[in-house]
Order: structure tokens, then C-alpha cells, then sequence
């Protein structure tokens, strides 16, 4: 009997620059695929984890048809809140392409109580919870071409109905049944990005927001000699970046023997990331922390109302909060501190409190501020409608009201927040702004002025995951009718991508058409990056930039133009780095052309320029300083 095709897929969070880090670790299905291996299917099913390295540049249809080419007889999916869409999108794509594939989904979006994705197209099985187990079997009778409807934890398609899911299976199996995907081979070490591990699963907390609770609250974890043997093999392939996706790291009873085990395997090799709770943190823990490699930490502060506290089941105090992260900063450990907007029974008044415990306590640059989010699977979600909380059924499942907050208030809040603070909480994608090469993906240019047919479809043709569609001309705004066609096509080829749509005028057009182009790019498909910064008003998956040759001056009109969207001038590396206090301030962004870098002109720009308002025409100069000036590389290249 020949061998079955599995092909699993795991898509990354959209990032801010179209050179940032993705962050994209596929460990869902990596583990999925040791787990059809260690139940024997190793004879009769090939699983294939698609690397980041094509998950995280192709666009919706090249990485469709990347899938497709093989006709894979399954396809199995990670849905995460991030990726639900555009993974089912690609999906349907595959399914046309090979309509023999059989589409799997499961992962945290994959639940009873979350309409919004189980109604979407492009399944035929779905899976809730912890699968390992339940996945081995699933893939045993497909592979076998058994019925798999029966199968606790399972909902399958019917036509155009998915039927209720059968009721899931209690998880207790010992995270010792299944090998580590990277040592096992499904998927790679890269040092140049992060290594995701899990040395526990459950959590001992209830808190009403987050997931964990209901999918398991008996802790099953590899013991502290496990633990540090994976972390020493891990570094032995050549991991410099630990991220712990244990729920709680310091809730395990052998938390003592685990960091000092992790201390003798790490031996300062590789840095750690992991999330800790304030509640029980001691100094000789905030010191072994730092000896077992710990770089930074997240601790959960989320509200300083107590009665908050309690009635979301995170209980603690945010005086625990303040003495941990007094000893982990004297350790010299990096924090994130987490403050929620709109929990239920919190006010305004209980968030600006929040901001100020985060300023007397010097955390102001370690605040991470968000709104709440409904997730599916949350004792939160549950009781929504008795907490007279409204939120957004689809991604990211952002509150939309409670009996103490609505949208204009969580809206001033935030931007409120934002100016105690100091800075802007949310990450706006950097405008793509390199310059074509002569086989690029993710730059089209069609002058507007010409009409060139071969350059419409080059423009128009299937691209990377990050594009900028650059529209040129004299009177762009009298070729409406051509630059509507253009981009429709675009949004069309590849839905789901980020598209940057770069206006370049050689004279002054009117601004209406800002509005007209605003109205074409709310036609593309919704989408999580689309809603994520919708309080704001913002949709960050398709954007407009202007960018002015050096020619084009025309004050006044500059002047109104950045009050609507983000401009640019093109500019030797020289002239920006002479203006580069008033860079984004009293003159437009600089676009540098130079292809060459003068290290003192770079070094001014790097220590007064606004970075944001800085971008490059040369790729290698843009990936620069992107990662060694913003830091959107994973890992500090130096």
C-alpha cells in the first residue's frame, strides 16, 4: 500500500514590516506529526510541516498552490485567531486545485462555542482540544478509509452543515508519550528565531479570560532532569532563544529543582522567555531565573481593582505584582506587565489607576495596555451576556461594551493611556518602500500615465505576503477608472495579504481621491489584521502611502496631504540625515535612495530621527534598519 500524503500547515501573525521576524514556530504541527509517527503510522502517512521559510513570504495563491502541487491527501490546519481566515481561504484554494484533499483543522479556534469560525467554508473535519492522541487515531481510520464521525472531539462536515461536535475526551496522556518535533526531526532549530517548548500543559489558575481553565487545570509536565535535558538538546542544535509555553512557568512544585537543572544544561547559552505569576515569587526564584538563562518575563497585572481581581478568578494583588518585578529587575531580568481595558466590574477610572501604579513603580516602559478579547473556550464568553458584555463575534473578538465602557470611551482611554505613557501601544505596519527587483514578488509599479498592459499584469499577477502596488502618474486622480481596475485585481489575487498601495504623483492630485482609494481597499476581504485596530479606525492589512519625488514641493498641498495619510519624500541618505529631527514632524518621512551608506550620516539618523519615519529604496539598507534600529528581528543580531 503506498503511503498517504499529510501536508500541515501553520500560519504566522502579521507583522509590522514586511522584513520583521514572524515569530512563526509551526510546534502544533510539529507535534501533531511525531504523534501519527509514535502511533505507527510512520509505514502508511507522510507528514509534512511546511517551514516558515515559505509559510511566512508566500501570498494566498502561490502558497495554495505550493500546497496543491503535490495533491496532498490531507491537509491539516493550526487555527489560531491571527490565521483563521486566511488559512480556510487557502483551504478552498487547495480543495479546487486537489479536489481529493481532505482539510483537518483544530487549535484554540476550534471550539462549540465559536460560531464565527465553524461556520466558515473549507473544512471537512474539525478537532477540539488537545489532540495528540485523538489525532493519531483520527489519521489512523482516514488513512485506513474508515468513518471517522463517531470519534469524541470530532465535528465533520455534512454538505454544507457542520454537524455538533461529539463530546471530547478527557486529555491526562503524559507529556513523555510524544518526543520533541525538533528532536525528532519535523521541524528545524533556527537560531535566528525563537525556540518554542512546552515543559507543562494545564493550569492551576481560573482566570475567566483566558483559555487554559476549561481546556485542562491538572498540571501534566516533563519533571525538572526532562525538562533541562530537552533545554540541553535544544542548545546543542543550536537554540539561543528559549520561549517557555508553559501556562504559568512558576506554578509546577519542582519549580526550585527545574531552575537549577536549567541552570546546569543552559550554562548561559541561551536566553529565556517565560510567564510567571507575582504570587509566590521569591528572591532566591528571581535568582534563579537569572542563572537558568531567563532574559525576560510577562507577569499578569491586568487590573489594581481587587474586587476585579476576584471576580475574574485571578485573585493576587498588584502590590505582589510591584515587589516581583522589583526582584526580577535587580536581577536584571526584562519584564512585560499586562493592563486590560474593559474587564467586567473594571471602570476608566480602575484602568488610569492602573497606568498610574505603572508609573510610581517604574513599569511605564514595560506596560503592555489592550483591550479585553472574548476568546472562545473562556468562562468569560460564557457568562458575556450576564455580564452585559458585548464583544466582536470574529477576530480578534475585541470587547465592544460593557455596563462601564462603550467604544468612544475605551477609544479616549486608550489614546489617553498612549499619552501617559509616552508612546503608541499598538505596532502600525511599516510602509514597504524598496525598490522593485527584476524577479520581485512584493513590489508592482504601473504608471498610471503609460498604461502599460504587460505592467498591469505583472501588477496584478500572485504575489508574496507583503506587496506594495505603486501607482504613478501625472493625474492620478483622472485615471481613476484604470487605478480602480488595478487594484481591484490585486485585492482579489491574494485576499488576505498586507498591500501597501503607494500612491507616487508628479504633481499635486486632488484629495478626494484619498477617500475614493480608501473606499476601494474597504472592499477587500475582512480579516483579523484588517479588525485589529479597528478601535482606532485604522485597517493595517491594506494601507495608503504617498511618496514625493525630491521635484515635487507644493507646501500647502504637503501640508494638508500628511494630515490624511503617511508621506514620504525621496532624499539622499545625506539630506535626511541633516533634517533628521524634523523628519515626520514639520517635514515629511524620509524615502532614502542612496544606495551606499555613510556611517555618520547613519549614526545621526539613528540617534535623532523618529525611526518610523525613516524608510529605505535599498532592500539590504531597509532590512537593516529594521532590525538593528527598530528591532524586528527575532533574535539581537548586534
Amino acid at each position: 500500500m503506498s503511503r498517504k500524503h499529510l501536508t500541515l500547515l501553520q500560519l504566522p501573525v502579521p507583522q509590522p514590516s514586511a522584513f520583521a521576524a514572524t515569530g512563526n514556530v509551526p510546534l502544533a504541527a510539529g507535534c501533531l506529526a511525531v504523534a501519527a509517527r509514535a502511533h505507527g503510522l510512520r509505514d502508511r502517512l507522510e507528514a509534512e510541516v511546511i517551514d516558515p521559510s515559505v509559510t511566512d513570504r508566500l501570498g494566498d495563491t502561490q502558497l495554495a498552490h505550493h500546497i496543491a502541487k503535490d495533491e496532498p491527501d490531507f491537509l491539516g490546519l493550526s487555527l489560531y485567531l491571527w490565521n483563521s481566515e486566511r488559512s480556510l481561504h487557502i483551504a478552498r484554494e487547495v480543495k479546487r486545485l486537489s479536489p481529493k484533499t481532505r482539510v483537518v483543522v483544530g487549535g484554540p479556534e476550534i471550539n462549540p462555542d465559536n460560531p464565527y469560525v465553524m461556520g466558515l467554508p473549507g473544512f471537512d473535519i474539525a478537532v477540539t482540544g488537545e489532540a495528540e492522541d485523538l489525532f493519531a487515531t483520527l489519521m489512523t481510520r482516514l488513512v485506513a478509509g474508515e468513518d471517522v464521525s463517531d470519534l469524541p472531539g470530532i465535528a465533520v462536515r455534512d454538505g454544507d452543515h457542520v454537524r455538533a461536535f461529539n463530546k471530547a475526551p478527557t486529555v491526562n496522556f503524559p507529556l513523555t508519550n510524544y518526543p520533541s518535533p525538533y528532536l525528532e526531526g519535523a521541524i528545524e532549530v533556527d537560531g535566528a528565531r525563537s525556540t518554542y517548548l512546552e515543559t507543562v500543559r494545564g493550569c492551576r489558575s481560573h482566570c475567566t479570560y483566558c483559555f487554559y481553565p476549561k481546556s485542562s487545570n491538572s498540571l501534566r509536565s516533563l519533571d525538572a532532569q526532562q525538562s533541562a535535558a530537552l533545554v540541553a538538546a535544544l542548545v546543542e542544535r543550536g537554540a539561543r532563544d528559549l520561549v517557555f509555553l508553559d501556562p504559568t512557568f512558576n506554578h509546577r512544585p519542582d519549580f526550585d529543582e527545574l531552575l537549577e537543572a536549567l541552570a546546569d544544561a543552559n550554562q548561559g547559552r541561551a536566553g529565556g522567555f517565560a510567564e510567571v505569576r507575582a504570587e509566590g515569587l521569591q528572591q532566591r526564584h528571581a535568582e534563579g531565573l537569572r542563572r537558568a538563562g531567563f532574559t525576560r518575563l510577562e507577569i499578569g497585572l491586568q487590573s489594581v481593582n481587587l474586587e476585579t481581581l476576584k471576580r475574574i478568578k485571578r485573585f493576587g494583588t498588584p502590590a505582589k505584582v510591584a515587589g516581583a518585578a522589583a526582584m526580577l529587575r535587580d536581577q536584571g531580568i526584562g519584564l512585560l506587565v499586562d493592563l486590560i481595558m474593559g474587564l467586567p466590574g473594571d471602570t476608566p477610572d480602575d484602568v488610569r489607576r492602573g497606568v498610574d501604579f505603572l508609573l510610581e513603580h517604574g513599569l511605564a516602559a514595560d506596560a503592555q495596555v489592550f483591550p479585553l478579547a472574548l476568546l472562545p473556550g473562556t468562562a468569560m464568553r460564557a457568562t458575556a451576556e450576564a455580564d452585559g458584555v458585548v464583544y466582536d463575534p470574529a477576530p480578534p473578538y475585541r470587547v465592544l461594551s460593557t455596563p462601564k465602557f462603550d467604544q468612544d470611551v475605551l477609544r479616549d482611554l486608550l489614546f489617553d493611556v498612549e499619552d501617559r505613557l509616552g508612546r503608541v501601544l499598538d505596532e502600525f505596519p511599516r510602509p514597504h518602500l524598496v525598490d522593485a527587483e527584476a524577479s520581485s514578488d512584493d513590489v508592482f509599479t504601473v504608471d498610471l500615465d503609460t498604461l502599460d498592459i504587460e505592467a498591469i499584469n505583472r501588477a496584478t499577477r500572485p504575489g508574496a505576503q507583503h506587496v506594495a502596488l505603486w501607482l504613478q502618474g501625472r493625474d492620478i486622480f483622472g485615471q481613476r477608472q484604470q487605478l480602480s481596475r488595478v487594484v481591484r485585481e490585486r485585492l482579489r489575487v491574494d485576499p488576505y495579504a498586507t498591500v501597501d498601495l503607494v500612491l507616487e504623483p508628479r504633481a499635486p492630485f486632488e484629495l478626494d481621491l484619498l477617500g475614493y482609494v480608501r473606499v476601494l481597499l474597504n472592499g477587500g476581504a475582512p480579516s483579523y489584521l484588517s479588525r485589529s485596530q479597528a478601535l482606532r479606525g485604522e485597517d493595517v492589512q491594506r494601507r495608503i502611502t504617498v511618496v514625493l519625488p525630491a521635484t515635487l514641493q507644493a507646501p500647502d498641498w504637503v501640508a494638508s496631504l500628511r494630515t490624511l495619510v503617511p508621506v514620504f519624500r525621496d532624499q539622499s541618505l545625506t539630506q535626511a540625515s541633516q533634517d533628521a529631527e524634523l523628519l515626520g514632524v514639520s517635514l515629511p518621512g524620509a524615502r532614502i535612495v542612496s544606495a551606499e551608506v555613510d556611517e555618520q550620516s547613519w549614526r545621526r539618523l539613528v540617534d535623532y530621527a523618529d525611526p518610523e519615519a525613516v524608510t529605505f529604496a535599498n532592500r539590504q539598507l531597509e532590512r537593516r534598519w529594521v532590525e538593528r534600529v527598530l528591532g524586528y528581528s527575532e533574535i539581537d543580531r548586534g
